[in-house]
């Protein structure tokens, strides 16, 4: 269940302010620095990420023994931390932003170093994971002997998702995917001296030469391209159109929602898709600027056990089931297209949420409310209606299914309870068959009447 992150690690250092005058100097602007937030970046980042969400997650990297390294072992607060010694500084990478817009960027400590060494702890970590995320940011920890030849070992059994650096060395064969983007998967091309004119031709050329066992090539807000091997054709894979000022940290986003999605047993094409969006989501909410300051919290247990706390959050419902039952733990779910939430659902919700451990809502999809409620149906998108049951305190996670019927997401969740409101009070559920097939329960919770979606629809509708 761990997922282990493996790679460099700096310090990250945003100055941000206003500029509204010029240097007398020269003529540069002025910024007036107003706020100054450090984080982990790198493989810290990606690892912070994942233990934000609420995920298991080990990361396995070395530090140097200063100032910059004793600042990152506070920001990787919540991250299980495995780290050899590094004899050199660690590196320290500072931004000044005016406004939204980039001015600057101070490197320290940022120059090419010799290989480390790994430990026998460092690898004993690597050899616990789920799956592995290799983020390679060009410090050399990926190219040490030892760690490669046992992530060779691990690649036939273990999902890898290898994020490359065009300063660090190829991924080991036999990954389950690396992650380049267009601009990398372009430089590591070249040296071949016959540079494919598109896109798909980048990536064929890359599946041969890394022989993985696939290459998504990531184009920013063009989303991605997939390959495996086998296929004959790459297929696209789209991206939700954001507004974003900052594309800092989505190829991280990126790697740990794929790391997630193949952990729950999601195959690769549909875990890239989710992967994607997920990018796209952190863009979306502020990105790295979003992030909570880590800085003064305990750091984190080692987590293989218990079920998830009140109130986590987390994007991946199966994962998040897999991991109450094993702590032995009960798994509520429901189900609804929640378009307009109102009084009625949030107590049906809290009622459902007392009775185990954990609540996932399987919310119909947009085309799946379209075909239920009719063409002016749903009100809201199936991302912001997600967004708004992870908003509350009793909902765990959220899975949206395309069906007509939530049996095939079901199926594949087998709760230990599934909930609906108390209006079938009397009736048999529909899915009641389904769930008594794996020993599963059908309840019913207090159904508030005089509250309903369509009558806040019909309301709008006569006001507008």
């Amino acid at each position: 269940m761990r997922i282990v992150v493996v790679g460099d690690v700096m310090l990250d250092v945003d100055l941000s302010g206003e500029a509204t005058r010029l240097s007398p100097d020269a003529p540069v602007p002025v910024v007036d620095i107003s706020g100054v937030r450090r984080r982990a970046g790198g493989a810290g980042l990606v690892a912070r990420m994942l233990a934000q969400d609420g995920w298991p997650v080990t990361l396995v990297t070395v530090l140097g023994d200063d100032d910059a390294g004793s600042q990152l072992r506070t920001h990787l607060a919540g991250v299980q931390l495995v780290a050899g010694t590094s004899r050199y500084p660690s590196p320290v990478k500072t931004r000044v932003r005016a406004g939204s817009h980039p001015v600057v960027r101070f490197d320290q400590g940022c120059e090419r170093t010799p290989i480390p060494d790994v430990t026998p702890a460092m690898l004993r970590a690597v050899e616990e994971a789920g799956v592995v995320i290799v983020a390679d940011y060009g410090r050399g920890l990926a190219a040490n002997p030892q760690l490669r030849g046992l992530l060779g070992r691990l690649a036939g059994s273990v999902p890898i998702v290898w994020d490359p650096h065009p300063s660090g060395p190829e991924p080991v064969p036999g990954v389950a995917v690396v992650t380049p983007n267009l601009s990398e998967a372009t430089k590591a091309v070249q040296a071949a001296g016959n540079v494919p004119t598109s896109v798909d031709g980048v990536a064929q050329v890359l599946l041969e030469r890394w022989r993985s066992q696939a290459v998504l090539v990531t184009k920013g807000e063009e989303g991605a391209v997939l390959l495996q091997q086998g296929d004959a054709s790459s297929r696209a894979v789209p991206a939700p159109r954001v507004e974003a000022g900052d594309p800092c940290g989505a190829g991280d986003r990126l790697a740990a929602g794929l790391a997630v999605h193949l952990l729950a047993g999601r195959g690769l094409p549909e875990a890239a898709a989710l992967a994607v969006h997920d990018a796209a989501d952190f863009l979306a909410a502020g990105g790295v600027s979003a992030l909570p300051d880590t800085q003064g919290q305990d750091s984190a247990p080692d987590h293989h056990g218990g079920a998830p706390a009140r109130g986590r959050r987390t994007t991946e419902p199966l994962l998040l089931a897999r991991s109450v039952r094993e702590s032995g733990g009960k798994v509520v779910a429901t189900g609804g297209c929640f378009d307009l939430i109102h009084a009625g659902h949030i107590r049906s919700l809290a009622a459902a949420r007392e009775l185990g451990d954990c609540l996932i809502v399987c919310l119909n999809s947009d085309d799946s409310v379209r075909r239920l409620k009719g063409p002016q149906r749903p009100i809201i998108g199936q991302h912001d209606r997600a967004e708004l049951l992870l908003a509350m305190e009793c909902v765990d996670a959220v899975m949206v299914f395309d069906e007509d019927t939530p049996e095939a997401a079901l199926d594949r969740l087998r709760p230990d309870i599934w909930v609906k409101g108390g209006d079938y009070k009397g009736a048999r559920l529909p899915e009641a068959d389904l769930v008594e097939r794996w020993g599963g329960r059908c309840l019913t919770v207090p159904f508030h009447p005089a509250r309903s979606t369509t009558g806040l629809a019909d309301a709008l509708a006569k006001v507008s």
